[in-house]
Protein backbone atom coordinates (compact mmCIF):
# COMPACT_ATOMS: atom_id res chain seq x y z
CA UNK A 1 0.00 0.00 0.00
CA UNK A 2 1.47 3.36 -0.97
CA UNK A 3 1.51 6.64 1.00
CA UNK A 4 -1.58 8.00 -0.77
CA UNK A 5 -3.61 4.98 0.31
CA UNK A 6 -2.42 5.34 3.91
CA UNK A 7 -3.34 9.03 3.86
CA UNK A 8 -6.78 8.20 2.49
CA UNK A 9 -7.35 5.61 5.22
CA UNK A 10 -6.28 8.10 7.87
CA UNK A 11 -8.57 10.84 6.50
CA UNK A 12 -11.56 8.52 6.48
CA UNK A 13 -10.71 7.02 9.88
CA UNK A 14 -10.44 3.55 8.41
CA UNK A 15 -8.05 0.80 9.29
CA UNK A 16 -5.95 -1.27 6.95
CA UNK A 17 -7.53 -4.43 5.54
CA UNK A 18 -5.32 -7.35 4.50
CA UNK A 19 -6.29 -9.74 1.74
CA UNK A 20 -5.72 -13.44 2.28
CA UNK A 21 -2.39 -13.42 0.42
CA UNK A 22 -1.09 -10.55 2.58
CA UNK A 23 -2.27 -12.30 5.75
CA UNK A 24 -0.58 -15.56 4.73
CA UNK A 25 2.65 -13.70 3.95
CA UNK A 26 2.51 -11.84 7.27
CA UNK A 27 1.95 -15.07 9.23
CA UNK A 28 4.45 -16.96 7.03
CA UNK A 29 1.99 -19.76 6.28
CA UNK A 30 0.47 -20.98 3.00
CA UNK A 31 -2.88 -19.51 1.94
CA UNK A 32 -4.30 -23.03 2.20
CA UNK A 33 -3.50 -22.99 5.92
CA UNK A 34 -5.62 -19.85 6.38
CA UNK A 35 -8.53 -21.57 4.62
CA UNK A 36 -8.03 -24.69 6.77
CA UNK A 37 -8.03 -22.59 9.96
CA UNK A 38 -11.23 -20.90 8.76
CA UNK A 39 -13.02 -24.24 8.29
CA UNK A 40 -12.01 -25.15 11.86
CA UNK A 41 -13.02 -21.75 13.27
CA UNK A 42 -9.39 -21.02 14.21
CA UNK A 43 -8.53 -18.13 11.86
CA UNK A 44 -8.72 -14.39 12.52
CA UNK A 45 -12.14 -12.84 11.94
CA UNK A 46 -12.72 -11.90 8.32
CA UNK A 47 -14.96 -9.65 6.26
CA UNK A 48 -16.46 -11.23 3.16
CA UNK A 49 -17.27 -9.14 0.09
CA UNK A 50 -18.70 -11.57 -2.44
CA UNK A 51 -15.96 -14.13 -2.89
CA UNK A 52 -13.23 -11.91 -1.42
CA UNK A 53 -12.00 -12.10 2.17
CA UNK A 54 -10.31 -9.25 4.01
CA UNK A 55 -8.90 -9.16 7.50
CA UNK A 56 -8.83 -6.01 9.65
CA UNK A 57 -5.39 -5.27 11.06
CA UNK A 58 -6.86 -4.93 14.58
CA UNK A 59 -8.53 -8.36 14.32
CA UNK A 60 -5.28 -9.92 13.12
CA UNK A 61 -3.37 -8.31 16.02
CA UNK A 62 -5.93 -9.60 18.53
CA UNK A 63 -5.82 -13.08 17.00
CA UNK A 64 -2.00 -13.16 17.04
CA UNK A 65 -2.00 -12.07 20.70
CA UNK A 66 -4.47 -14.85 21.53
CA UNK A 67 -2.12 -17.43 19.97
CA UNK A 68 0.67 -16.61 22.41
CA UNK A 69 1.60 -19.57 24.56
CA UNK A 70 1.12 -19.13 28.26
CA UNK A 71 3.78 -20.07 30.73
CA UNK A 72 7.08 -21.07 29.28
CA UNK A 73 9.72 -23.69 29.70
CA UNK A 74 9.84 -25.25 33.15
CA UNK A 75 12.24 -23.52 35.47
CA UNK A 76 15.10 -25.35 37.17
CA UNK A 77 13.20 -25.02 40.49
CA UNK A 78 10.18 -27.00 39.22
CA UNK A 79 12.18 -30.10 38.27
Amino acid sequence: MDAVDNLTLELWGLERLLNINELAAYLRVPVSTIYEWRTKGQAPLAHRYGKHLTFAAADVRAWVDAQRETGGPPSADSR
